[in-house]
């Protein structure tokens, strides 16, 4: 059920999901669902997951903030497995402020982004799941 296939596919046991896609259009929101689903699956069958909001995806946080949203309960179920938010691209993107207001890191270990390579090192593994999103 659900994305238990990608499970069968490869032995996992520590995942990063990077969220690249940018709030405001249904294709978007289809695809930040997934990746909270994803992230609630590992969570659930005891995996060592993270969330890493980076590029346009760091638009998702103010949105998924708020209890109106159709994807905050999702959202605030994979809370705690939230590693961060890339502090260059929160400013960038012109949600510096909204995202210093949640309880979200702001993460900036490699040239003001976060380390991807520090998932690697630790032994994350990959699978891409979908144009704009990206597994380690």
């Amino acid at each position: 059920k659900g994305y238990s296939r990608f499970l069968k596919l490869v032995s996992y046991s520590k995942v990063a999901i990077v969220v690249l896609a940018e709030e405001g259009n249904h294709d978007a929101l289809g695809r930040i669902v997934n990746a909270l689903e994803f992230a609630k699956e590992l969570k659930e069958k005891d995996h060592e997951v993270g969330i890493i909001f980076a590029g346009a995806g760091t638009t998702f946080i103010p949105a998924l903030e708020n209890k109106d949203h159709k994807a905050h309960g999702i959202y605030k179920s994979v809370e705690d497995v939230i590693d961060g938010a890339c502090e260059f691209c929160s400013n960038a993107f012109g949600v510096l402020d909204e995202v210093k207001k949640t309880n979200i890191e702001l993460l900036s270990e490699f040239d003001n982004h976060p380390s991807l390579e520090k998932y690697i090192a630790q032994g994350y593994q990959g699978l891409p799941i979908k144009k704009n999103s990206l597994v380690l």
